[in-house]
């Protein structure tokens, strides 16, 4: 598609409300935006390609967005290959505000509306994108939030007790010598959170619930 004939349609983009929903669930996850300038972004997506009904539901949530379909991509780590499955939105202005709420010096941090911002829908896209259960022999889940300060998973652990009644602590993790924390569910408030998710995740992604499901 010729330059001229892009950038006009790209006028013609505005997001919509479910667009803005699953868009804070994968900023709270695994997504991001890149920039170049600070002034227009895209969104990227990029999953194991195991997941590959989640990123073609995605897809089909962007689809006017995205110039390429999903495709294909094989990387290395260690010797081992790993097939990917990716695709990325044209860049634009509308993803602005999204990208200078969720990024300071280039460091992913935790919105000061995400007490307005983070739905059941958010949630769920955030567990399947970044989500898991501990383990089947724990009633537990866990949300990845290594990119979070700690002042910044308090607040939001107290965001999650006071809307949705949700216990959550944190859980300590190292990483050369640097303290990372995910949120992990109390035993007893686990279910609340399943009951409030599981209506939005996709067959494919349930067995990120273990026996929760």
């Amino acid at each position: 598609m010729r330059s001229n004939i892009i950038e006009s349609y790209k006028k013609t983009l505005k997001l919509s409300d479910l667009q803005k929903e699953v868009l804070i669930g994968l900023l709270m996850g695994d997504g991001h935006l890149e920039s170049r300038d600070g002034r227009i972004y895209r969104l990227k997506i990029e999953h194991s390609y195991l997941q590959k009904e989640y990123v073609d539901w995605l897809y089909d949530i962007f689809k006017e967005w995205v110039l390429t379909p999903p495709q294909e991509k094989i990387q290395t780590f260690g010797g081992v290959q790993y097939k990917k499955f990716w695709f990325s939105t044209v860049s634009h202005g509308a993803f602005r505000f999204y990208g200078q709420q969720f990024y300071q010096n280039k460091k992913k941090i935790l919105p000061k509306l995400i007490h307005k911002w983070l739905s059941p829908l958010a949630m769920a896209v955030w567990f399947m994108d970044d989500g898991s259960i501990k383990s089947n022999r724990h009633r537990a889940l866990i949300l990845n939030t290594q990119s979070f300060s700690v002042s910044e998973l308090q607040r939001l652990i107290k965001f999650l007790k006071e809307r949705y009644g949700i216990e959550m602590k944190l859980r300590k993790q190292s990483r050369k010598s640097i303290e990372i924390y995910q949120l992990i569910t109390t035993s007893e408030t686990v279910e609340k959170l399943v009951v409030i998710i599981k209506p939005y995740v996709l067959p494919s992604m349930r067995y990120k619930l273990g026996k929760l499901r």
